[in-house]
């Protein structure tokens, strides 16, 4: 038994006591020290399922979460998203944002929770979310192999709210992504007009595999790659270096980035691209990748932007009878 399914259920009712964690109005849970934020996430989820009707789901970034995909960049203040079916009431408290579900699929169980289907999932997120944002949770759908296609060809064939950003994304989606970090490259190379291979691998002369990059610029011996947090560590820096070597000594060229340069430097990057190229620089695939990187979770304008319309959606004026 994991410390998630312990016997310490949540409860409904305001109690203002010293071993009580308040989750949001009427809601609460015991304290318990020594849990993680995911732990602590979930009894949250426990706690919100007491005042949802028992065949509501949760969605959107929550059921992404538990499914365990890779999310964009988000900030503290998430709220957790669920949906309901048919005319069931739709419950209001702080921090939860419900919807309604158009059609019913048997939900999947995480850590003893209900969670949508994966295209709905998706759908629901792209109606708050930036193209960038959307190809993330999509590429680590299709990764996890939680996609069922044929539920997704109708999805993307309906007029329902959002269909239009997931069809752009489902579009632009390699299914060859490890990470976050390694879709925002994978996007910019789309953005800058760079051709490329993704999860291509790289064999010496006598055919001998010596890695898979993320990225092999067609054409070209350039490979380019994420170099992600997790590079930093001692154990990934032993592989990261055995690895370089095999590569330097072979006809390619490695050059990694880090999402600053992505993100930040954009200029930057695209001129050492042009220049391995051999093309002239179009200063509108900047403006072009800027305008997408505003419009996502990782620039301070699209988080504002996002953060105001859950606020909006979630906004409570009065809490009489709620309870």
């Amino acid at each position: 038994m994991t410390r998630d399914t312990e016997d310490d259920p949540p409860f409904r009712g305001e109690i203002r006591l010293v071993g009580i964690r308040r989750v949001s109005h009427g809601l609460g849970v015991p304290k318990r020290p020594g849990l993680s934020e995911d732990q602590e996430w979930r009894r949250d989820l426990r706690a919100y399922r007491l005042v949802l009707p028992p065949d509501a789901v949760f969605t959107h970034l929550t059921g992404a979460r538990l499914l365990g995909w890779q999310l964009p960049r988000l900030p503290d203040a998430v709220p957790v998203f669920a949906a309901v079916t048919g005319d069931a009431r739709r419950p209001r408290r702080h921090g939860l944002i419900c919807s309604r579900l158009v059609e019913r699929h048997p939900p999947t169980w995480r850590y003893g929770l209900p969670v949508d289907s994966a295209e709905e999932i998706l759908l629901r997120a792209s109606r708050d979310l930036g193209l960038l944002d959307v190809l993330i949770l999509l590429e680590s759908a299709l990764r996890l192999g939680h996609i069922d296609h044929a539920r997704m060809t109708i999805l993307l064939a309906s007029g329902r709210p959002g269909v239009r950003m997931l069809r752009e994304a489902w579009r632009r989606a390699t299914g060859k992504s490890d990470s976050g970090g390694e879709t925002v490259l994978q996007a910019f190379h789309v953005v800058m007009d760079v051709p490329f291979r993704p999860q291509a691998e790289v064999r010496d002369g006598d055919g001998r595999l010596i890695a898979t990059a993320d990225i092999h610029v067609l054409g070209t011996s350039y490979l380019h790659e994420y170099d992600g947090e997790h590079h930093r560590r001692k154990d990934q820096q032993k592989v990261d270096l055995r690895r370089e070597r095999g590569i330097a000594a072979s006809s390619y060229v490695r050059k990694g980035f880090v999402l600053d340069d992505l993100l930040n430097h954009a200029v930057v990057v695209m001129h050492e691209i042009d220049t391995a190229l051999d093309r002239p620089h179009d200063l509108g695939r900047v403006r072009r990748w800027r305008r997408m990187v505003d419009n996502s979770m990782y620039s301070e304008v699209g988080r504002s932007r996002v953060m105001n319309r859950w606020r909006r959606l979630g906004g409570i004026v009065d809490w009489s009878g709620s309870a």
